[in-house]
């Protein structure tokens, strides 16, 4: 019996090697193949769903993450594999969260790609000894990034983000309409002001909107 894979991938060489990789494994036969997400699912819904599902990570359209994720709401039968050239933290966790069952790396030997194929489909999962690693230190499944923007968070008070946030606004309030908002004198928006510039090395007002943006700290974009 052969089981249906698809294989999930835009550059054109890539895919046709590993196709023909799984396609001589024996066992497995590529049923589906797509440049991205978005065509994973036009193709999913003119046929059958394949058991499993390899999914490159980094992808126009509709990347890796948001494939996996749309795979574990729609066809949670089919099992995914993620797909990448480098498996670091930050895609690992990332991927996991969506609904990966494991990852394989692009320069993946054949009998690897067998081993990883025949374990999901006997345990549902793939997990190498780094996955497994990631996981067991990291069990909140948050990326490296995520944590240390809830380290900035933490450093900020209240007051500090009322202020920020007033700073950002479109409106583009003067320091002295942002005392008047916030029902405090000019000084202690300048303490407000101070201490952001020394925690986080910001030197301009320019600079805090850059810091709030880059760490999503605005409403909207986290």
């Amino acid at each position: 019996m052969e089981h249906d894979v698809a294989l999930v991938d835009d550059h054109h060489l890539v895919r046709e090697g590993l196709v023909a990789t799984v396609n001589a494994l024996g066992g497995y036969r590529v049923s589906i193949e797509a440049g991205n997400g978005r065509e994973l699912i036009e193709a999913l819904a003119a046929g059958t769903p394949p058991r499993i599902a390899i999914v490159d990570l980094s992808m126009p359209v509709m990347d890796g993450y948001e494939a996996i994720a749309w795979l574990r709401a729609n066809y949670p039968e089919v099992l995914p594999l993620a797909l990448t050239f480098d498996a670091g933290d930050e895609a690992m966790v990332r991927a996991v969260r969506a609904g990966a069952r494991g990852f394989l790396l692009k320069n993946t030997r054949p009998p690897t790609l067998k081993v990883a194929l025949d374990s999901l489909l006997a345990t549902g999962y793939y997990y190498t000894d780094k996955l497994h690693e990631t996981m067991q230190r990291n069990p909140q499944l948050t990326t490296p990034s995520e944590r240390e923007r809830a380290r900035i968070v933490g450093q900020i008070t209240p007051r500090e983000m009322e202020f920020l946030l007033l700073v950002c606004d479109e409106a583009e309030f003067t320091y002295e309409q942002i005392a008047d908002r916030m029902g405090v004198h000019r000084r202690t928006v300048d303490n407000f002001r101070i201490g952001l510039f020394e925690k986080f090395g910001i030197k301009s007002k320019t600079g805090l909107v850059l810091f709030a943006l880059r760490w999503g700290l605005l409403p909207g974009s986290s």
